[in-house]
């Protein structure tokens, strides 16, 4: 039996779908989702597997313009995703009426295999005759393989995407384990949860501020549990008071969220400990980004 396996980019502007796109066709929770763009900082990989087809997928920050330093490594881990990948899926919000602008078609310009246009959202858009001039506004601006108009939140059409992107993928063997659905360690996971409840749970600037660092993730026997103790890095002593809230109410609802996700992902008790800590300016600061895991990964 023939087998297929490559790698696929998820790239596009914040809040375009992407990550809620990622854990859709892997099947599994591995990118947060957060209402507010720039959610995703990191590149995400999560693996599909199929009979007979192996699927890299690689979640990105949103394509925007640079803000900083942590802007400014996002930036490059989203453009840098459609190096030496077998396929580019760029990933568009049907549901708003942008046009094709450089900041999205520049990283494509310098790709020489497929890409698809993914229209994500597809179920806000109202009326659906409205659909057909998107697809064609999307093909004027690149020579796009396909256009793919889905939502990723109700799954409409994604297996008929998930389909089109096997088709492309070259004949080889599998890159990872049959039963492999990520390539990132148990502590990112654990970080990326506990930030993805931070951004469900406070507001403003807050959110944006925040690294998780995970300082230990144990498997314990007496009690049979995960022991996990993290910490939370803010900015400013004022937001690590939001963080902590009146009594610890704050930090104990985060605490308890993502408990119940790790819970759920890792299939076993959890024991959260969790404290907030400040280092200024870390966003700024190249050590910190290294330290808190912000690494270029090609």
């Amino acid at each position: 039996m023939t087998s297929r396996a490559g790698f696929v980019s998820l790239i596009g502007r914040p809040n375009a779908g992407k990550s809620t796109l990622l854990n859709r066709l892997v099947g599994e929770k591995l990118s947060i989702v957060s209402p507010r763009p720039q959610t995703t900082r990191n590149r995400i990989t999560g693996i599909k597997n199929l009979a007979g087809a192996q699927v890299v997928f690689v979640d990105t920050p949103g394509l925007r313009p640079a803000a900083g330093m942590l802007g400014d490594f996002m930036l490059k881990t989203a453009r840098r995703a459609v190096e030496d990948v077998d396929l580019v899926c760029l990933v568009v919000d049907a549901s708003v009426s942008d046009d094709p602008d450089e900041i999205v078609l520049e990283p494509l310009r310098a790709y020489s295999g497929p890409v698809f246009c993914v229209l994500n959202k597809v179920d806000r858009v109202r009326p659906k005759s409205r659909i057909l001039p998107i697809i064609e506004t999307w093909q004027r601006g690149h020579p796009f393989a396909e256009i793919v108009p889905i939502s990723a939140t109700e799954g409409t059409y994604c297996d008929r995407l998930l389909e089109m992107i096997v088709r492309r993928l070259p004949e080889h063997p599998p890159f990872f384990p049959a039963d492999a659905t990520s390539d990132q360690p148990e502590t990112f996971y654990v970080a990326e949860m506990i930030r993805e409840k931070v951004f469900h749970l406070t507001r403003e600037e807050v959110p944006y501020a925040v690294a998780v660092r995970v300082e230990e993730l144990t498997e314990r026997e007496h009690p049979a549990c995960l022991y996990v103790r993290a910490t939370v890095f803010v900015e400013q002593e004022s937001q690590k008071g939001i963080l902590i809230g009146k009594g610890g109410a704050m930090l104990k609802r985060i605490g308890t969220a993502a408990r119940h996700d790790l819970e759920s992902f890792f299939g076993i008790k959890v024991f959260l400990q969790s404290k907030v800590e400040v280092r200024r300016h870390w966003r700024r600061d190249e050590r910190a980004l290294r330290e808190f895991g912000f690494r270029l990964t090609s």
